[in-house]
């Protein structure tokens, strides 16, 4: 199950409640496009319109051996495959307060890619500080053990 893409910004500025997959509508040239890891999550966001989830603002590059492609966005909005209780539980959380759902990762799962999505709520400053000084501890003890053998 090889991962294409990660969004280590979401993670950083997003403390993550829940997690849930979803299939993504992509073209074909979108398709291999995403499978040689020619996607970036950075920025994008999930929306709801007229009772479907859409993936905004991720950027998808266009394949390189494809042909002339007019017109083509590569930030365009994919729709997002899901069920209809999964859509309605995830409606439900974007009318909360201070909570957004963000995407997390894209991968393959069999033939299909997927992507996870979580229901997230934003950090405050002194939580991204606990999580920089958490990831230096960590690292640390990681060089100390490597050193000791």
């Amino acid at each position: 199950m090889p991962t294409y893409a990660k969004n280590k910004k979401a993670l950083f500025d997003y403390e993550i409640l829940e997690k849930l997959e979803a299939g993504i509508v992509l073209s074909g040239q979108e398709v291999k496009s995403v499978r040689n890891g020619q996607i970036n999550l950075k920025g994008s966001f999930i929306t709801e319109q007229k009772g479907e989830m859409f993936l905004t603002n991720a950027h998808i590059s266009t394949y390189k051996f494809a042909g002339p492609l007019p017109g083509y966005d590569p930030t365009r909005s994919r729709k997002l495959l899901l069920k209809k209780k999964e859509i309605a539980y995830l409606t439900g959380k974007l009318q909360e307060k201070g909570l957004t759902i963000v995407p997390i990762s894209v991968y393959t799962k069999g033939a299909h890619i997927k992507i996870e999505v979580g229901i997230a709520k934003g950090k405050k400053k002194y939580d991204k500080r606990e999580t920089i000084k958490k990831h230096d501890q960590d690292r640390n003890a990681r060089i100390e053990l490597k050193g000791r053998y």
